[in-house]
């Protein structure tokens, strides 16, 4: 189970232009398009109950006479990104074809590099091209953008492109997505800099060779190690998408015997394969097996659709029960606990204190590693509610190069406590400031190495 971030492969609604772009699709490939991710949807999507005022039938029928008003591929494509939004599933998505994404950028403009995040619910500039450090400092705020402030410009271009799973996230990844377009894009853009400075930038979208950035780039390894203070060790477990993120801690294990707490960071764990996390969590529960979660399916039987059931006749009377639900879509395979036996020795587990560092960013199986603990006592979470998507994709083609994704695993907690749409929550709650950019300060970090701390000096 893996959520993909990589804003490039998700959004890239907020092009503003496409150049002399074509229009070869046919009003009969258009049509199958939009009918086709209306179908895979229809019987087999497994969130519904995150939408539930959405009536899928009429968001259909409405969109039918905009797809054929698209005047280009792109526009097409365009539309298609905000029906797939209104389901607000992270597993559930569209992606133009492949030769759109060779072309495009969201940070690069010439001799500019700039890289945006939201923060305290504002679009703030994290990191810019060392050349230019000064120009447009470190936490500044964007305003405007093509003449709209930035606020609307986010809500009427952006956002009803992006598919996440709930507000938080979704105003994430449509703050990173911007400035996502092709090369020769324009933007004016107005800023305000910490000192209270606004200032216009005209930026196009042009390739960039910059190396050096304030402040530099974010390790982008799949596994770190180090040592903190008072004997806490920290671990990154950055992804779940290669197995030889196993090795790499296992090669560790010695070494973290020694710890007196581990901070353990899971916040740019954007998931991958529960078989390769599962194998890293045995180490931190002391109990022979454990749960990730309750999973369950869609379930279609042609033959329960014959006739016409009314939720009166499903009393006492199974079969009319069956048929009544499937007629709605509500009919289920009940896949049941997902257990693991805990292969690690009970000697050779890690069950010193724990604090796992989590973020908007942690999802699908990131987010399936934590539900492993929730019942572990000397662990705790801290940071920012996670993703809330999780699940398996079925994935499916459409025309004119185009792909398409519908999740169809829904999971819940073990004891079925809802999970996707809103995330896993952290027991201490911390957020990244705007002053945490401008100090370059991980405040996150510091506040668990602070709680483990005080938890071996009581």
């Amino acid at each position: 189970m893996k959520i993909n971030y990589v804003i490039v492969v998700i959004l890239l609604g907020c092009i503003s232009s496409f150049g002399q772009e074509q229009n070869t699709l046919s009003v009969s490939e258009k049509i199958y398009g939009l009918s086709k991710f209306w179908e895979e949807v229809n019987y087999n999507f497994a969130n519904f109950d995150n939408v539930p005022k959405l009536n899928w039938d009429s968001a259909y029928t409405a969109f039918i006479p905009k797809a054929l008003a698209t005047t280009t591929d792109f526009e097409y494509f365009t539309l298609l990104l905000k029906f797939c939004a209104l389901l607000r599933d992270g597993h559930t998505r569209i992606w133009y074809p492949n030769s759109y994404y060779t072309k495009m950028s969201n940070t690069m403009f010439g001799d500019y590099y700039i890289y945006v995040e939201n923060i305290e619910n504002k679009p703030i500039i994290v990191r810019i091209n060392s050349r230019k450090k000064d120009e447009i400092p470190i936490g500044s705020e964007i305003i405007t953008v093509n003449g709209y402030s930035a606020k609307e410009y986010l809500e009427n271009e952006i956002i009803p492109r992006v598919s996440a799973s709930n507000d938080d996230v979704i105003r994430d990844w449509a703050t990173r997505a911007m400035f996502w377009g092709l090369i020769g894009t324009k933007y004016e853009v107005k800023i305000k800099t910490r000192d209270g400075l606004v200032k216009t930038l005209s930026l196009t979208i042009e390739k960039s060779e910059e190396k050096e950035f304030v402040p530099p780039l974010k390790d982008e390894s799949l596994f770190t190690f180090k040592w903190l203070k008072d004997g806490i060790a920290y671990v990154a477990l950055n992804a779940f998408n290669d197995p030889k993120i196993d090795t790499l801690f296992k090669e560790k294990v010695p070494e973290l015997r020694k710890a007196k707490g581990l901070v353990l960071d899971m916040r740019d764990n954007g998931g991958g394969s529960d078989l390769i996390g599962t194998y890293i969590a045995q180490y931190f529960i002391n109990d022979t097996s454990f749960y990730l979660g309750r999973f369950k399916t869609r379930k279609n039987i042609s033959v329960r659709r014959i006739g016409r059931v009314l939720s009166a006749d499903t009393v006492n009377n199974p079969i009319a029960a069956e048929t009544y639900k499937c007629l709605h879509n509500n009919l289920w395979e009940d896949e049941g606990l997902s257990e693991w036996k805990n292969d690690i020795p009970e000697k050779d587990r890690l069950l010193f204190p724990i604090v796992i560092l989590i973020g908007h960013e942690t999802g699908s199986a990131g987010e399936d590693f934590l539900i492993c603990f929730d019942h572990c006592k000397q662990i705790i979470k801290m940071g920012e509610h996670s993703n809330g998507s999780t699940g398996m994709k079925y994935g499916f083609d459409l025309p004119g190069g185009a792909s398409a994704a519908v999740c169809v695993y829904h999971e819940t907690y073990p004891d079925g406590r809802r999970f996707v749409g809103d995330g896993v929550k952290p027991d201490i709650e911390v957020k990244r400031t705007i002053a945490d950019v401008i100090n370059n300060r991980d405040s996150v970090l510091e506040e668990a190495l602070k709680y483990l701390q005080s938890h071996n000096k009581s």
